[in-house]
């Protein structure tokens, strides 16, 4: 997960001071003035601990949970913390503004907005809008009203900031295009590879900190923004096979990567695949093997 502290430390500003508090934080930022710093490396496909609202102008290239974007000209991106992305600048010019904020900054208008279910930040909306000149020019003067009033010294200045939040929200729901209705054979083969999608995207393993996120077929079908018996009816028809019996199944073949290629712990490997306890790791892969993982990495080395 990218935290509000990395972000802070890759544009090489002071972490501000009660960035941690459930006051919520809230920030913009001119992409012009901040370009280098953010070109600088490359971030990283992840989930993000913060919600942003991006005004772009340029070439990108957007990678959004299954999708992959190519940005020609002028946009309006959301992003929650749900749902792993990043931008990849291209040739030419780039501008705009972004602003960044968390879920208990909006809250304190008790506006009853709750970020997570507003529809834009569901998995399978579309995130990522083409803007006309004109809108980008209207979109552009908000984001221009957030940062003087950002700087400001009116005293309600941040109420004022929720409201244009909002309003962003409201702008960005209005210009989703409206999708044509899927027949039942197209909407099947969409969720499946999504899921296929969300289910790779977690792999490979490569260190002892990393974890896995996504562990249950409820988890998956939350992402997805379908009901867990919607999703397992769905892959039993495409795969015929279960969700659970999905999920398990990539486990288990990371797993024997893990075992073979590393010297991590039993420990080590059942934290890095989601498993509380090291004996629900064991059962569950001698279940699956027939060896217990000490037994089937000692058969590795025969």
């Amino acid at each position: 997960m990218f935290t509000l502290e990395d972000f802070y430390g890759k544009l090489q500003l002071p972490i501000p001071e009660g960035i941690g508090k459930d006051i919520g934080h809230f920030n913009v930022f001119n992409i012009t003035e901040y370009r280098t710093k953010l070109n600088k490396g490359e971030m990283r496909y992840d989930r993000r601990s913060y919600f942003k609202i991006s005004l772009i102008s340029g070439k990108n290239t957007a990678e959004y949970a299954d999708k992959v974007i190519q940005i020609n000209d002028k946009a309006l991106l959301f992003a929650s913390p749900k749902i792993p992305y990043h931008y990849l600048p291209k040739e030419g010019e780039q501008a705009g503004y972004f602003c960044v904020f968390t879920e208990n900054f909006l809250s304190k208008d008790k506006s009853g907005v709750i970020l997570e279910k507003f529809p834009l930040f569901q998995p399978g909306s579309y995130p990522i809008l083409t803007i006309s000149n004109q809108e980008y020019a209207d979109l552009e003067l908000l984001f221009q009203k957030m940062d003087s009033e950002l700087s400001s010294d009116y005293p309600f200045k941040f109420d004022l900031i929720r409201a244009y939040i909002i309003e962003l929200l409201h702008i960005g729901q209005k210009l989703q295009p409206k999708l044509p209705t899927e027949n039942s054979h197209n909407a099947s083969t969409r969720i499946t590879d999504m899921f296929v999608e969300l289910l790779e995207r977690q792999f490979p393993i490569n260190s002892r900190v990393q974890r896995l996120m996504l562990k249950t077929a409820n988890d998956y079908a939350a992402q997805l923004a379908v009901h867990a018996n919607h999703l397992n009816k769905v892959l039993k028809e495409t795969t015929g096979l279960t969700t659970t019996t999905i999920i398990h199944s990539r486990i288990f073949e990371e797993a024997k990567i893990l075992l073979n290629n590393t010297d991590w712990t039993i420990s080590e490997i059942a934290f890095s695949l989601g498993f509380e306890e090291v004996a629900h790791f064991s059962n569950f892969f001698k279940k699956h093997a027939q060896l217990s993982p000490l037994k089937f990495r000692s058969a590795l080395k025969v």
